[in-house]
């Protein structure tokens, strides 16, 4: 029977319902088809908590062995961790998650060996139409003559661990007092063995491993999903608070007080760090709609800022292109030429705690540094025609007097002291608006006529 996989292979990873959308059946179809795309002699799989998260990741590493591949497990991991073994072992890899999606999804991140991702380019529509062929043929794995690959288990959680705290300087970190919601992910799984040793009183908040989500969705860019981690951090007057999603390769930042850092602060605090610690050189990538100030300090602490369009793909093309250093992206992925140009939430997390432990002041005086203008945050308009909306906005800027327009990633308009981005999303049929100004009735006013035109 043939089945249609257009629902369920995105442009970056496969993602969908178990068992409406896809089952175990299909994921060792994948796994066959991940096997025979990179021609890989070998391969390393994880997984996340979700219950559906075990049996489809066997599944798939059934159908790998059956094409003569060897599969090394590793079991209960963060997608970062699952980077980091396919960095070390050299080693394509297969991550089963849904990240910050409900309990009743699931998915598959794959990467070539050190981590270089699959997409729709590099491999995945491939892989997907293998599986719709063989789904077509009868559904069954077709066997190779040679023998069946094996398929052992190895732990790698202490030696990732001890990766990530090989790139950054902890000598000198002064005890802090860190708040750390894990949002029952595998953040749960990963934070008390990387923090393990570090003068820290880590306060753990939701570290039960739970794929059905209990407390909140496991999304801290949804401001709803951090209120228990801002009044926690309040409450335990502690110096900063730190929340991961549900596969822990995104981390985000609250102060003292229990306000968001946003993830452009991160960046470009991240980023001067990293440039220090490359001699004050290196190339530094920034999507479009990260902040200003991104730019103004890579360029402060010598570094040579790169805009790139949203989304990891485009980042690790242009971090392996440029050769940068550091790349960081307003959505809270960041990224490190050290750890193989993957996003690594938890090494991002490491060089906040350096920095702030570091030096004597509060988390909220240092990243006033690197937060300089007033933000919208992005916001989303369900329309009925993105483009038509998307033209509107154009035609009524086009021609104003100091404004420049590029259409990189949808449509950017910038002037002296403001600037904005509209993008359509590639999944719903919304726009999405991210503004920014040096002052904040500026940026205000700039928000309110845009959204004005979106939503006319």
């Amino acid at each position: 029977m043939a089945v249609d996989l257009s629902q369920i292979v995105k442009a970056y990873d496969v993602r969908g319902v178990v068992p409406d959308q896809w089952d175990e059946s299909l994921a060792e179809l994948f796994g066959a088809a991940f096997a025979e795309v990179t021609g890989a002699e070998a391969i390393v799989t994880g997984h996340d908590m979700r219950p559906s998260s075990p049996g489809l990741s066997r599944a798939f590493a059934r159908g790998a062995a059956a094409r003569g591949v060897d599969v090394t497990e590793i079991g209960l991991c963060s997608t970062d961790q699952l980077y980091y073994a396919s960095g070390d072992f050299d080693l394509p890899g297969a991550m089963f998650t849904a990240s910050h999606n409900p309990a009743q999804y699931n998915g598959i991140k794959m990467c070539r060996a050190g981590a270089a991702p699959v997409g729709q380019d590099t491999g995945l529509a491939d892989i997907r139409a293998l599986v719709e062929r063989w789904s077509a043929a009868g559904g069954s794995v077709p066997e190779p003559a040679g023998t069946a690959g094996t398929i052992t288990q190895r732990d790698t959680l202490n030696d990732y661990a001890a990766y990530l705290r090989s790139l950054v300087d902890l000598a000198t970190i002064r005890p802090l007092k860190v708040v750390v919601d894990a949002g029952n992910g595998m953040g749960g799984h990963t934070v008390p063995t990387v923090f393990e040793g570090l003068p820290l009183d880590l306060v753990p908040m939701y570290f039960e491993l739970d794929g059905t989500f209990p407390n909140h969705e496991a999304n801290p860019l949804d401001p709803k999903n951090i209120v228990d981690l801002q009044a926690r951090v309040r409450e335990e007057r502690a110096d900063l608070g730190i929340a991961f999603d549900g596969d822990a390769d995104r981390c985000f930042v609250v102060d003292e007080n229990g306000d968001p850092v946003s993830p452009s602060a991160i960046t470009a605090l991240v980023a001067s760090r990293e440039l220090a610690k490359h001699g004050g050189k290196g190339v530094v990538i920034h999507n479009l709609i990260t902040s200003w100030s991104v730019p103004e300090v890579v360029r402060e602490n010598g570094g040579t800022p790169v805009r790139t369009r949203v989304g990891h793909s485009f980042i690790k093309q242009e971090m392996a292109t440029t050769g940068a250093i550091f790349g960081g992206e307003h959505s809270a992925h960041y990224y490190f030429r050290d750890f193989w140009n993957a996003d690594t939430g938890m090494l991002a997390a490491l060089h906040v705690l350096a920095a702030l432990g570091g030096q004597d002041g509060t988390l909220s005086a240092l990243v006033a540094q690197y937060d300089r203008y007033a933000g919208s945050g992005e916001i989303n308009s369900t329309v009925d025609d993105q483009t038509a909306r998307l033209a509107a906005v154009k035609s009524a800027y086009q021609g104003r007097e100091g404004v420049t327009i590029d259409e990189l990633d949808g449509l950017t308009v910038s002037a002296a002291d403001w600037w904005f981005n509209v993008r359509p999303s590639n999944t719903e049929p919304l726009l999405r608006l991210n503004a920014e100004a040096r002052e904040q009735p500026t940026m205000a006013k700039v928000r309110d006529e845009v959204l004005e035109i979106i939503r006319g």
